[in-house]
């Protein structure tokens, strides 16, 4: 008879709780530890939705995709002047995080949710791994999955030399009501991702579902994330520190983006973007910023311990994977641990070799793909990766 680990989760978020959820599943019995005392929001985040990131509400609770997000038909190239450049014929599904996020934290409950609780640090002992909290209490458990995000705790202190590489660019982001857009507008994007290539730069626009989850053409949110380069000595700081003066570290949420910065973005999309994306880009209250950085990892398996999501790999957007990875990483490891018959260190091992690979495949090709459209002005609507995918273009 199989006994199933006592598992400790750092981080609520995405993939924290798709790994409390399918461990608990295997008959694990698990706690989430979530630094915040308040719920997780991502106000104005959209995200592309592969098939990962929606597999568990699809297969486990029997969520039909469109039914909590919206799509679109069509990738749309568009010209300075507005006309359309190329449009292709393909299907995508996009979502708000907070979507995501509140439909996976009502399927786990609150019960063994711990909000206000940080994990400080953690030692492998015979047979256990030793959990420390910053409050001063510690417990024992067989498990610990750290998916504490982009600055993971576990990554510092297991890997002190893996630093998170600034890739020379930021995303400003946004969203305004489709209601709000001009009739003229509203038909061009509607059904599409709308995308626009720029000197050294690109824009892409597509409709995600409301704060309250509504996904009806019409009712939604237009989302936009545009790529523009900041050099991270001159330009870096200044973008970084927010209205109130204070210096944010990788991001400047909704609300407090430098009000002066906002305007020079909005007078740079009248200057440069198609008439429909600059009427989004100017229509939105609350632009906020998303510094773009790269990590790559040579172990993600440290004892009993392991990292996941961005606490392993963090990619650059252009593969829109970040969600599916840290999914994927929780599929992975519930199925290592089943095939070990809940054997966690050799669970372990084999999940850090299949998940590795992923990542340095993933990391290589946002990369190049960052290259192409930040530096080298080769990225456009027949870019042989432009597809998103967490495997592959499409895949």
């Amino acid at each position: 008879m199989t006994t199933w680990p006592q598992v400790a989760i750092a981080g609520g978020s995405l993939g924290g709780l798709t790994a409390a959820l399918l461990l608990r599943d295997l008959g694990c019995d698990v706690d989430v530890y979530e630094r915040s005392e308040a719920v997780l929001t991502a106000p104005g985040a959209g995200i592309a939705v592969l098939a990962q990131t929606s597999r568990y509400l699809e297969e486990r609770l029997g969520m039909p995709v469109d039914s909590f997000c919206s799509s679109t038909n069509n990738i749309t190239f568009f010209h300075a002047d507005g006309s359309i450049e190329k449009s292709i014929p393909h299907r995508y599904h996009f979502a708000a995080w907070n979507t995501i996020y509140r439909l996976l934290h009502r399927a786990f409950g609150d019960d063994r949710y711990r909000m206000g609780v940080e994990v400080a640090s953690f030692e492998n002992t015979p047979g256990a791994v030793t959990v420390n909290f910053s409050d001063g209490s510690s417990r024992d458990v067989d498990l610990l999955v750290c998916a504490d995000g982009i600055r993971s705790m576990a990554r510092a202190a297991s890997l002190p030399g893996v630093k998170p590489e600034y890739a020379g660019y930021v995303a400003w982001r946004g969203t305004v009501p489709e209601s709000q857009l001009s009739g003229a507008t509203y038909a061009a994007l509607h059904d599409s991702i709308s995308y626009q290539v720029i000197d050294h730069g690109h824009i892409l626009i597509y409709p995600i579902p409301d704060e309250t989850g509504d996904i009806r053409p019409g009712h939604r949110l237009m989302n936009i994330v545009w790529y523009y380069n900041a050099d991270e000595q001159t330009q870096l700081p200044r973008l970084l520190t927010d209205r109130t003066g204070f210096r944010q570290g990788v991001s400047v949420p909704p609300g407090f983006l430098d009000l002066d910065v906002q305007q020079e973005v909005k007078d740079f999309a009248s200057s440069v973007l198609a008439p429909q994306l600059a009427e989004v880009v100017t229509s939105i209250d609350d632009i906020f910023l998303q510094a773009v950085f790269d990590i790559e990892v040579p172990q993600m398996a440290f004892g009993r311990a392991c990292i996941m999501g961005d606490a392993g790999f963090a990619a650059r957007p252009h593969a829109a994977a970040g969600t599916a990875k840290a999914a994927q990483d929780a599929w992975a490891l519930a199925e290592e641990l089943e095939r070990a018959n809940g054997d966690v260190p050799a669970a372990l091992n084999v999940w850090q070799s299949r998940q590795l690979e992923m990542g340095r495949n993933l990391v290589a090709r946002t990369k190049a793909t960052g290259e192409a459209s930040q530096v080298h002005g080769t990225f456009g609507p027949d870019w042989p990766t432009l597809i998103f995918g967490l495997y592959a273009p499409g895949h």
